[in-house]
C-alpha cells in the first residue's frame, strides 16, 4: 500500500515535539507568560504583586495572586480550544481606565499554517522548528515585549487600571463549547475593545513575530486615540506650567536686580 499523507507530514516514528498539539501547547505557554509580562511592564497592577521567574532562559515576571492567575490560565485554556479548531484570528489584552475606556491593545495575531484532520493531529510536521530553536525565538519574543515599555508613552489615568482578554474569531465563526449543553466560556466584548472598534487616531507598533512551522504568531501594540490625546493634553499642561515657572523666575530676578530709588 502506498504511503499517502498531507504535504509537510512526516512518515514513520512521530517526533512528539513537532506535533500540532505540542506546538499549540508551546504557543499557549508563550501567550500566558506574555500576558503576565504585559500586566507587569504596563503597571496595570503594583510591582509587588509579581514575582521574578525564568522562562526560555530569560527573566520574566508572574503574578502571585491566585484569582488573577486562575483568570489568565482559564482564558488561555479557552483560547487553546479555539486554536485547535482553527477558529482564532486574534487574541488581545486590552488595558482600560476606570471608565472602561480602552487605552492600549496588545494584539496577538494568529495564522494557522496547516490544517490537519482529527485523525492526523498527532502527525509530526517536518517544517516545524526544533524545540531548541523555538525556545530561542520565544526568548527573543519576550525580550522584545519587555523592551516595548520604553517605546510606549506612559498611561495617564486617574484611578486604577483594568484589563480584559478579548478573542476575535475568523469570519462567521462562533465560540465553541466543551459540551453541547454548556454555553461557551466567552461573553460578547465591548465594541471599543475590539480591533474594528479602534478609532482613526489609534497608532499601531509591531513588536515581534514568530513562525513555529504550525502556527504563525505576531504581536503588536495599539495605542488608542483617547490615550494619545491625554498624552498631548498632559504635554501641553506641562509646557504651560514650565513657561509660567520660567516667567515667575524672570520676574523675581528683575525685581532683585532693580536699582534702589534715589532720594
Amino acid at each position: 500500500m502506498s504511503d499517502v499523507r498531507p504535504a509537510g507530514m512526516r512518515a514513520g516514528p512521530v517526533d512528539t515535539n513537532r506535533t500540532v498539539p505540542h506546538r499549540l501547547k508551546n504557543v499557549d505557554a508563550l501567550v500566558e507568560v506574555a500576558i503576565h509580562t504585559i500586566l507587569y511592564v504596563r503597571q496595570v497592577y503594583p510591582a509587588d504583586l509579581f514575582v521574578r521567574r525564568k522562562k526560555y532562559d530569560t527573566p520574566v515576571f508572574q503574578s502571585r495572586h491566585p484569582a488573577l492567575n486562575d483568570y489568565i490560565s482559564g482564558a488561555v485554556k479557552a483560547v487553546t480550544e479555539e486554536l485547535i479548531l482553527g477558529n482564532v484570528d486574534k487574541v488581545m489584552v486590552v488595558i482600560k481606565d476606570k471608565d472602561q475606556v480602552a487605552l492600549e491593545r496588545f494584539i496577538f495575531s494568529v495564522e494557522n499554517m496547516i490544517k490537519i484532520e482529527a485523525f492526523n493531529k498527532d502527525t509530526s510536521v517536518e517544517e516545524a522548528m526544533t524545540a531548541r530553536t523555538l525556545g530561542q525565538y520565544f526568548r527573543a519574543f519576550l525580550v522584545k515585549l519587555a523592551m516595548a515599555d520604553s517605546q510606549l508613552a506612559p498611561i495617564i489615568v486617574e484611578g486604577d487600571l483594568s484589563f480584559a482578554i478579548v478573542l476575535e474569531l475568523r469570519d462567521n465563526m462562533v465560540p465553541s463549547a466543551r459540551r453541547a449543553t454548556e454555553p461557551p466560556p466567552w461573553i460578547p466584548a465591548n465594541a471599543q475593545d475590539t480591533t474594528p472598534g479602534a478609532d482613526d487616531k489609534a497608532e499601531l507598533q509591531m513588536i515581534r513575530a514568530v513562525n513555529t512551522g504550525v502556527i504563525n504568531l505576531s504581536l503588536a501594540v495599539q495605542e488608542s486615540g483617547a490615550k494619545l490625546e491625554r498624552e498631548k493634553a498632559a504635554a501641553r499642561a506641562a509646557k504651560r506650567a514650565a513657561e509660567a515657572a520660567l516667567q515667575k523666575s524672570a520676574e523675581a530676578i528683575k525685581v532683585a536686580e532693580a536699582p534702589k530709588t534715589l532720594e
